[in-house]
């Protein structure tokens, strides 16, 4: 009975560690979105995970959610910088999430500036 238990129990550990390599090591898509930056937070009760959005229109019909991973921090310091500011930003997208990486399955890889295509910017 004992080996039947622990036979159980290694192929549940073993099918767990599957999916998160998977989903760890194997995204479903690498892209950039571009808008305006209109949240970023750092949120959580057990697990603090930064998320945020990005507007991607002038009425703000079509709103981005993304997360960004603490080992990321340059991207974290970047998007507190840019808040408010039209970004470009480069993510992957993965197949699901976990609870201590975010809401989301969009991950920030990379953020930069951009000139508003909508506004022109007075100095």
């Amino acid at each position: 009975m004992k080996k039947i238990l622990f036979i159980i129990l290694g192929s549940l550990v073993a099918i767990y560690l599957l999916y998160f390599a998977f989903v760890a090591y194997v995204p479903y898509s690498k892209g950039t979105r571009a808008g305006e930056l209109i949240k970023f937070s750092n949120k959580g009760v057990l697990f603090k995970t930064w998320e945020g959005e990005i507007s991607q229109g002038i009425s703000g019909a079509q709103i981005f959610q993304f997360s960004v991973l603490d080992s990321e921090k340059e991207v974290i310091e970047d998007l507190q910088d840019l808040q408010g500011r039209y970004v470009k930003v480069n993510y992957v997208e993965r197949y699901g999430t976990f609870v201590f990486w975010g809401d989301t399955k969009y991950f920030i890889t990379g953020v930069e500036e951009e000139s508003s295509p909508f506004f022109e910017r007075q100095n």
